[in-house]
């Protein structure tokens, strides 16, 4: 409860009245605020003194403001989520940009040049073994030896490649490299930038055996690609190439 003094009205008296007995002004009401001349502080003037301020909600457009700021807020999470996500994709080569860089790998151009069936004494091959089973490469070039083939590297390498084997040769190899996909059955043909005539037998997990000699078919006819067949474009699909 909150007291305030106020001065009591003084009343003239004569000097020699008794000073206990002091007259009333007539006609005087009491005032019930007023207590041992302090004034009494109502209810009603405490809640008016201590009422809170009105909160930012009784403002209008409080509401609208808070939902464009949540608006807003969630916009930018997005934007910053999906800059991170965007960013790992592309380390982990999830998304690729087109490179103005050419790429070293063989061309992926099937030729539509029509060939003859070369003699097999005119052909040198290499042969490597990319299938992962020992001796292969070996037992396929006596194969060929015995063919009349000139039989030139033997060795082991690796690939990517699930078919039955890989011919790969320059431009000036084209019809021996046909030649050599008579004699295997389902091989696929890629070129490179050899300027010889050799050829590259890269024997894949895919193989199992050369055609019989009696049923080599030696008509004219094209180089056989049938990954650009299978629309297979992604160049991380093509084999990893043997060094010599």
């Amino acid at each position: 409860m909150v007291n305030e003094t106020i001065p009591e009205e003084q009343v003239a008296v004569p000097e020699n009245a008794d000073p206990r007995k002091r007259r009333k002004r007539p006609g005087r009401q009491k005032d019930v605020t007023i207590l041992h001349g302090h004034r009494v502080v109502t209810g009603p003037e405490l809640r008016a003194t201590f009422a809170e301020a009105p909160g930012p909600e009784s403002h209008p457009g409080w509401f609208s403001r808070r939902l464009l700021h949540g608006i807003v807020l969630a916009l930018l999470v997005g934007l910053v989520v999906a800059g991170l996500v965007g960013a790992w994709a592309i380390i982990n080569g999830v998304i690729r940009f087109p490179s103005a860089v050419a790429s070293q790998a063989p061309a992926a151009v099937c030729p539509a040049t029509v060939f003859d069936y070369m003699p097999n004494n005119k052909i040198s091959v290499n042969i490597y073994n990319a299938a992962g089973r020992a001796g292969l490469a070996k037992n396929v070039a006596d194969q060929l030896k015995a063919r009349g083939y000139n039989v030139g590297t033997v060795d082991n390498s690796t690939t990517s490649y699930t078919g039955p084997a890989m011919v790969v040769s320059g431009s000036g190899g084209q019809a021996a490299a046909f030649n050599i996909q008579r004699n295997i059955a389902g091989t696929d043909y890629f070129q490179d930038q050899r300027t010889d005539a050799s050829v590259d037998l890269i024997l894949a997990p895919g193989f199992s055996a050369l055609v019989p000699p009696e049923l080599v078919d030696n008509t004219p006819g094209k180089l056989s690609c049938p990954r650009l067949e299978q629309r297979i474009a992604d160049n991380a699909k093509l084999p990893v190439m043997p060094t010599p």
